[in-house]
C-alpha cells in the first residue's frame, strides 16, 4: 500500500525541489531531467543563498508534528541537518573546503562520470557543462579568497596536493580534451563537435587558474599544521556520524580496537601459513598466482563476478532484493587518484547502481583476498543494498529522505556488511578473512589517527612514534604499520585523512554504532537478523543517533 504524503513529506519535496534549483549538479545524480549542463554557485552569495533557504526550511520543520515513524525521521533528519548546514557556514568550513577526494575541485570534474551521452542532446548537454565549468571555478575560488581574507585558509598540505590534482587536468591533453573526442567518435554534427572542443580549452584554463590561484594566493596563508582543532573537529564528527560522540573516549575506544585487530589479524595470519607473522602471511599470499590478477580487464571482470554472485545468492537467502536492485555494474574509474567507491541508481534505476575502482597509476596487479571484502562492502549486502533500497522505497521515503547519505550510517554499515558476509560464511578462506580483516585494522587505525592529529592528543606507546601530541608527519610513520598497501596508497589515504577530518573515523565508529543497536535490538526482539536488517535499511539512510531512536523507542 502506498503511504499517503503527509505535511513532512511535503516540506522534505519541497526542500529537495530547493536543492536542485540551487544545486542543478544534484539533477545528475538522481538521474532527473532539467538544468542539464549547469552548476550550482560556489560563491560566497551562493553559499549564503543555501543557508537561507535552509534557515527557512527549518522553521517550517520545528513546527511541524509528526504522523508517523517516516515523520518522525524526516523531522528528525531536517532539524539535524539543517541546523548543522548553519553550524558549518558559521565555522567558515566553505571558506576553506578543499581536500584531495571530497571537494569541488574533485567535484567539477567528477560529475562528468555519471552524466548520459547515448544521444546528441547528451553531448550538447556535455558542451553546456565544459562552457560553464569556468564560472562555477571562479564561483569557488571566490569562497577560497574569503577564506584568506577572514585568515580561515585550508592547510597548507592539502593546498599543495591539490594543486598537483588539479595540474593533471592541464594542458594540451587532458580529460576534457579526451571527452570532446569521445563526442567527435560518437558522431556529433561538427558544430556541437567544434563546442565540445572549445569548452574542454575553457576546462582545462579553469584548473589551470586554480592551480596559479592555489599556489600565490592560498598557500602563502595556508597553515602548516595539518590538524583543525576541536571546534572544527567536533562539528565535522557530528556532521559525518549523525550524532554527537565523547571524542576523548572515542579516541581511547579507537586505540584498544586497534589492539583487538592486530589480535585477530595475527591469529588468522598463523592459519595462512603457520609460524608467520601478517607480514609473513601476506608475502606468501601475493606469491600466490591464484589470488592475483594481471591488469584493470581481469580486475573489473573479476569484481562483477562476485557481484553478481553475492546479488543472487543473498537474494535467494538473507536479504529482500528487489529485481530492479539486481543490476549492478563494477567498472574501473576514470580517474587513477586511487580510491573504490559507489554511485548509486537514478530514480528509475535506468542508470543502475555502480562499483568504482580508481587504479593509481602505475599498479596493475591486484590481489583478490585482499579486495574480496571489498566488493562486498561497495555492492551488496553494503552500499548498493542500502542505497539501492532507499531508492527503490519511493512508496514510503519522500524524494528528499532517498537523497540523504550520512558516512556514519552508510559506511558503518558497510563495514557492518563485511563482518556479516564474514559471519555468514563468505569468508572463511584464511586469506580472504585476513583480507578482511586488513581492512578492518586500516578503519581502526585511521580513528586513533584522525583524531590524534587534528585534536593534538597525545600518541599511545602502542604508535611506537614516541611520545608528545601527534602531527600530520606522524601520520605518514603511522599507517604503514597497520596497512598493506602500495606507498601511492598510502600517501592518498594519509592526505585524505588529513584533509577531510572526522570522515575516515565515521566508518569504525559507525560500525561500531550499528553493532550496538544490533545487539540492543536483539535483546529485546530475538535474534532476528533478517528482521532487523529490514525494518532498519527501510528508514533509508538518517543520522545513527535517528536511526537508534525510531528502532528502540
Amino acid at each position: 500500500m502506498t503511504r499517503e504524503q503527509t505535511p513532512l513529506d511535503a516540506l522534505g519535496e519541497q526542500w529537495l525541489d530547493t536543492l536542485l534549483d540551487l544545486q542543478p549538479e544534484l539533477h545528475v545524480h538522481l538521474g532527473r531531467p532539467g538544468r542539464e549542463g549547469e552548476y550550482a554557485d560556489l560563491s560566497p552569495d551562493g553559499h549564503q543563498q543555501l543557508l537561507d533557504a535552509g534557515a527557512a526550511v527549518l522553521r517550517q520543520a520545528r513546527e511541524l508534528r509528526p504522523q508517523d515513524d517516516v515523520d518522525v525521521v524526516t523531522q528528525a533528519e531536517l532539524v539535524r541537518t539543517l541546523e548543522l548546514a548553519a553550524d558549518q557556514h558559521a565555522l567558515g568550513l566553505w571558506q576553506r573546503d578543499l581536500n584531495v577526494i571530497a571537494s569541488p575541485v574533485q567535484d567539477l570534474r567528477d560529475v562528468f562520470d555519471l552524466v548520459p551521452t547515448e544521444t546528441e542532446d547528451d553531448w550538447s548537454a556535455v558542451a553546456r557543462r565544459l562552457e560553464n565549468l569556468p564560472g562555477a571555478m571562479a564561483g569557488y575560488v571566490e569562497s577560497l579568497r574569503a577564506g584568506v581574507r577572514a585568515g580561515n585558509p585550508p592547510a597548507l598540505r592539502q593546498v599543495r596536493e591539490v594543486a598537483a590534482q588539479a595540474g593533471k587536468l592541464v594542458g594540451s591533453r587532458t580529460f576534457f580534451t579526451d571527452l570532446a573526442d569521445q563526442g567527435r567518435a560518437a558522431g556529433v554534427p561538427s558544430r556541437l563537435a567544434a563546442a565540445l572542443d572549445a569548452g574542454a580549452v575553457g576546462a582545462a584554463e579553469a584548473y589551470s587558474g586554480l592551480v596559479q590561484v592555489l599556489l600565490d594566493e592560498v598557500a602563502p596563508h595556508a597553515p602548516e599544521e595539518d590538524g583543525v582543532g576541536r571546534d572544527i573537529y567536533a562539528v565535522a564528527s557530528r556532521g559525518f556520524i549523525g550524532s554527537t560522540i565523547d571524542l576523548d573516549e572515542t579516541y581511547a575506544w579507537g586505540v584498544e580496537e586497534l589492539g583487538r585487530m592486530v589480535a585477530e589479524q595475527e591469529a588468522v595470519a598463523q592459519e595462512v601459513l603457520p609460524g608467520a607473522t601478517v607480514a609473513e602471511a601476506i608475502a606468501h599470499l601475493e606469491q600466490d598466482p591464484a589470488r592475483r590478477l594481471h591488469g584493470t580487464d581481469a580486475l573489473q571482470a573479476w569484481m562483477q563476478d562476485v557481484s553478481d554472485r553475492a546479488v543472487e545468492e543473498l537474494g535467494r537467502t538473507h536479504f529482500d532484493i528487489p529485481e530492479r536492485m539486481r543490476r549492478l555494474e563494477c567498472r574501473i574509474a576514470p580517474t587513477q587518484e586511487g580510491g573504490i567507491y559507489y554511485t548509486g541508481p537514478s530514480e528509475d534505476f535506468s542508470r543502475p547502481g555502480r562499483m568504482w575502482w580508481s587504479v593509481p597509476e602505475g599498479e596493475t596487479e591486484f590481489d583478490t583476498w585482499r579486495e574480496l571484502t571489498t566488493v562486498y562492502h561497495e555492492g551488496v549486502p553494503g552500499h548498493h543494498l542500502q542505497i539501492g533500497l532507499a531508492t527503490h522505497h519511493s512508496d514510503l521515503l519522500n524524494g528528499w529522505r532517498r537523497t540523504i547519505w550520512n558516512s556514519g550510517h552508510g559506511e558503518g554499515w558497510a563495514l557492518y556488511a563485511e563482518r556479516l558476509m564474514a559471519d555468514l560464511g563468505y569468508l572463511d578462506d584464511p586469506a580472504d578473512r585476513l583480507g578482511m580483516l586488513d581492512g578492518q585494522r586500516m578503519r581502526a587505525a585511521r580513528v586513533v589517527l584522525d583524531l590524534g592529529v587534528h585534536l593534538g592528543l597525545e600518541k599511545p606507546p602502542s604508535a611506537g612514534l614516541g611520545t608528545g601530541p601527534w602531527s600530520g608527519e606522524d601520520a605518514f610513520a603511522f599507517m604503514p604499520q597497520h596497512v598493506n598497501m602500495s606507498d601511492a596508497f598510502v600517501r592518498f589515504e594519509v592526505n585524505r585523512y588529513l584533509g577531510w577530518p572526522g570522515q575516515a573515523p565515521s566508518y569504525k565508529v559507525g560500525q561500531r554504532l550499528w553493532e550496538d543497536l544490533r545487539d540492543d535490538w536483539v535483546a529485546v526482539h530475538g535474534d532476528d537478523l533478517r528482521t532487523f536488517h529490514r525494518d532498519a535499511l527501510r528508514l533509508g539512510t538518517a543520522g545513527m543517533a535517528t536511526i537508534r531512536e525510531v528502532l528502540l523507542p
